[in-house]
């Protein structure tokens, strides 16, 4: 029957719609995938026992996965930075450092996000963080808004690729590679976004210094004694901190999850250094660990439901199929898949579309041949780190960046919507040659694995 055969388009079909209903993603994951398994039940393609291995799955997939530990440490070491105002210091001395740098301020805001990508792959909490601190900084500075925003926008999703990354640990594991490999993969492609963001900012701010006044001088320390004070306490810290946990997972003394403990355990002593470790601080950064580790784990359990079922009903054999039938080779299907995600961007979050597709192009991804372009055995962390560049566009794309809709609720009144939107076209269209570059030329990605590695 015709019907039965396209029952996993139905069901990809109805997840579409029903992510636009309001619900949280988590329960229509979960629904979707539950809904059509009775479906299933009814045509006789699927039968009740199956459930019980969604749960099996959920138990072994999720709740036993060691490495998913890191998520929630990973978590509170950036949230604790924020409420600290550790993140706060930094800004402030970065602004002394760059003020006789065109831009200094937006160049600033450029460099801290680059920072905080290293502490935390909440994009959330980080645009909301770079929001409150910077942007009304910025327009104090009688910076142009849409340059502001945009600057902001950008730099604060830089966190999704620059590891320690959430969304890398999600990937690793889908994809069942190394998250160590994953994270050595990803640092140049990160750092790539991070200069060309930097250099774009110069040059425009150097050719129109009006769009970014420079700092007046008589704000901040006046000695160079007091300026390297302010180095010692508000910028080295943090980097210190990076160093510790970065360089311990790349050196291979520790593993993510063992070095997410340590990059939580040195942000509570960054506080204490600071003395700015009082109980309500360890109240809500706890809290919010909490909440946000307990809304990524339900999308977790949702989309184990969603994809066992999809599986089930032949899921994986109509995409194999379809992509047998287009005969685009190896290159085609990789344009499609980036393609496809880059659209999904516009309406979706990287959850969504990280939990949702990436199974279904894994099966694919192990039978693609780049012969002369990458070698066999780092084809997928390549395809990764293509895949997590695209998807940090999905924060800025409207209509439903979520990067802009984070922004808009914390920025003042007289901060538009659409100047949101016009501030980060050019920021896109950076990530968009970035994206390239990486295709182009596969050593961003893959020269520093293969040299830690080997």
């Amino acid at each position: 029957m015709y019907f039965i055969e396209l029952l996993p388009v139905f069901m990809f079909l109805a997840l579409a719609m029903l992510l636009f209903s309001g619900y949280p993603v988590a329960f229509v994951l979960g629904g979707v995938g539950l809904f059509f398994g009775f479906i299933g039940i009814y045509y006789e393609v699927f039968s009740l026992i199956e459930f019980f291995n969604i749960l099996s799955r959920i138990w072994g997939g999720v709740c036993e996965n060691l490495i998913l530990v890191a998520i929630p440490m990973f978590i509170f070491m950036g949230t604790m930075l924020e409420k600290s105002g550790v993140a706060k210091d930094l800004l402030y001395a970065l602004q002394i450092m760059l003020r006789r740098v065109p831009g200094g301020l937006a160049l600033s805001v450029t460099i801290m996000g680059t920072i905080m990508a290293a502490t935390t792959g909440i994009i959330g909490a980080s645009v909301v963080m770079m929001t409150l601190l910077a942007l009304p900084v910025m327009l104090e500075r009688k910076y142009d808004k849409s340059l502001a925003t945009g600057t902001i926008a950008a730099s604060g999703t830089l966190g999704i690729l620059i590891p320690p990354s959430i969304m890398l640990v999600i990937m690793a594991d889908l994809l069942a590679i190394s998250v160590g490999t994953l994270f050595i993969a990803s640092v140049f492609p990160g750092l790539l976004l991070a200069i060309l963001y930097f250099i774009y900012l110069f040059l425009r701010t150097r050719f129109n210094p009006s769009l970014a006044p420079p700092l007046p001088d008589e704000i901040g320390p006046a000695g160079a004694k007091e300026k390297l004070k302010l180095i010692f306490s508000s910028f080295l810290p943090p980097i210190f901190l990076i160093i510790l946990v970065l360089g311990s997972i790349f050196a291979g003394f520790a593993t993510p999850t063992e070095a997410a403990g340590v990059g939580a355990l040195g942000s509570i002593l960054l506080a204490i250094f600071k003395k700015r470790l009082k109980f309500k601080v360890l109240k809500e950064v706890t809290e919010r660990s909490a909440l946000t580790g307990a809304m990524i784990f339900g999308i977790f359990v949702g989309a184990t439901a969603f994809s066992y079922v999809f599986r089930s009903l032949g899921g994986d054999d109509l995409i194999h199929h379809f992509v047998s039938e287009i005969g685009f080779g190896p290159w085609g299907i990789l344009f499609i898949m980036m393609g496809l995600v880059f659209l999904l961007g516009f309406f979706f979050d990287w959850v969504e579309i990280t939990l949702i597709v990436l199974p279904l192009f894994a099966p694919i991804m192990k039978t693609l041949d780049f012969a002369g372009h990458v070698a066999p055995d780092l084809i997928i962390p390549w395809i990764a780190v293509l895949l997590a560049v695209n998807l940090q566009t999905s924060f800025l794309t409207p209509p439903f960046g979520f990067a802009l809709f984070y922004m808009k609720g914390v920025a003042p009144s007289n901060v538009k919507i659409q100047t949101i939107y016009k501030g980060i076209i050019p920021f896109v269209a950076l990530q968009l040659l970035g994206l390239a570059l990486v295709i182009k030329f596969p050593e961003i990605a893959l020269w520093l694995p293969g040299r830690i590695l080997d």
